[in-house]
C-alpha cells in the first residue's frame, strides 16, 4: 500500500481518477499496446561531446503533444518480411536481447531503421555489410521516404529497388517500455541507441515534429526534469542513463540487459498517481 510521500509517484490530472479506478478494479479493460521502436541517435560533438537527435512533437499529436522524444513509431506488419536483404545480428540474436519471437525481433529492427529514416533521413543500411549510404537528401530520396510513410512500398521492396541490406550490427539494444494500462493509446516499445553514419546529416523531415535538436543527454534530462521540456518518463530514464557516458563508442559498448518497464497508477489520498519503477524513479525529482 502506497502512502502519500511515496517516493516515486507521479501526480496526474484529477480527470484521470475514475479511469484508473476501473483499470485497477478490472472492471474497464485497458487499450491493447502496439509493438514499436525508437532509436536514439548519438554523435560525438567537438565541443560538445556525446549528443542525442532529438524532436518536439506536433502539438496537435494524440499521442504526447508537446513531447520532446527520439525518432521511432510503430511496427509495420510489412516489416517482418524475411526476404529483405540484413547483415548483423540475426533477427533471433535480437529476439534474445529483447524477449521477443523471431518475427517480432525482425518487426522491430526494421521499424527502427525505417522510422528513423522517415523522420530523420539518417539511414541505417548500405550496399552491403560493411558500407552503409552515404547523403540521402536527394530529390530521389525523398520520393522513397514518401513512399514509406503512405505504405505504398513496404521496407524490404524500399531497400530491394536500392539494393540495399540492412545493417542491424549499426543498433544497440538499450531498453524496453509499456506505456501504461491508463493511456487510451499505448505502445510496447523497444529503444535501440546507433551512432550517427559518416556522411550522412539528420533533419527535420517530419510532418509530426516542429522542432528538432542534438543535444547532450544531460542537458536533455536537466531540462526534462526542470519541466522546461515535456517529455516522458522512459525518454527522460533514457537520457539521464546516456548522460553517464562520455563517448557513441561507450554506449555501444554498455553491456545492457532488457528489462520490460511498465509504469502503474494508483489512488492516493484521493489524488491519481503515476507510478514509476524504482531504475526509472530515481532519474526524477519527485516529492
Amino acid at each position: 500500500m502506497l502512502g502519500p510521500a511515496m517516493v516515486n509517484g507521479l501526480r496526474l490530472p484529477a480527470e484521470l481518477r475514475e479511469r484508473i479506478e476501473g483499470i485497477n478494479a478490472g472492471t474497464l479493460p485497458p487499450a491493447p499496446a502496439r509493438h514499436a521502436a525508437t532509436v536514439v541517435v548519438l554523435r560525438d560533438h567537438a565541443e560538445h561531446g556525446l549528443q542525442a537527435f532529438m524532436l518536439r512533437r506536433v502539438a496537435s499529436m494524440a499521442f504526447a503533444p508537446g513531447a520532446y522524444v527520439f525518432p521511432g513509431g510503430s511496427v509495420d506488419p510489412r516489416d517482418g518480411e524475411a526476404a529483405l536483404g540484413w547483415s548483423g545480428p540475426s533477427p533471433s540474436d535480437w529476439g534474445k536481447a529483447f524477449n521477443a519471437d523471431e518475427t517480432l525481433a525482425r518487426e522491430l529492427v526494421c521499424a527502427a531503421v525505417r522510422e528513423t529514416f522517415e523522420e530523420t533521413l539518417v539511414l541505417l543500411a548500405g550496399p552491403s555489410g560493411d558500407s552503409v549510404v552515404g547523403d540521402t537528401r536527394g530529390d530521389d530520396w525523398e520520393v522513397d521516404r514518401q513512399a514509406l510513410l503512405d505504405r505504398s512500398r513496404s521496407f524490404g521492396g524500399f531497400l530491394d529497388r536500392r539494393g540495399l541490406v540492412l545493417r542491424s550490427d549499426l543498433l544497440r539494444p538499450w531498453a524496453h517500455w509499456i506505456t501504461p494500462a491508463v493511456e487510451p493509446k499505448r505502445y510496447d516499445t523497444r529503444f535501440f541507441v546507433a551512432a550517427m553514419p559518416q556522411g550522412q546529416r539528420a533533419r527535420d523531415v517530419s510532418t509530426e515534429a516542429d522542432r528538432v535538436a542534438w543535444v547532450s543527454p544531460a542537458e536533455a534530462a536537466r531540462r526534462g526534469r526542470d519541466g522546461e521540456w515535456i517529455m516522458l518518463p522512459p525518454t527522460l530514464a533514457t537520457l539521464a542513463e546516456l548522460a553517464e557516458y562520455e563517448t557513441v563508442a561507450e554506449v555501444l559498448a554498455a553491456p545492457r540487459e532488457i528489462v520490460m518497464h511498465e509504469p502503474t497508477t494508483e489512488i492516493v489520498d484521493g489524488e491519481p498517481y503515476l507510478v514509476l519503477p524504482e531504475s526509472a524513479a530515481r532519474h526524477y525529482r519527485l516529492g
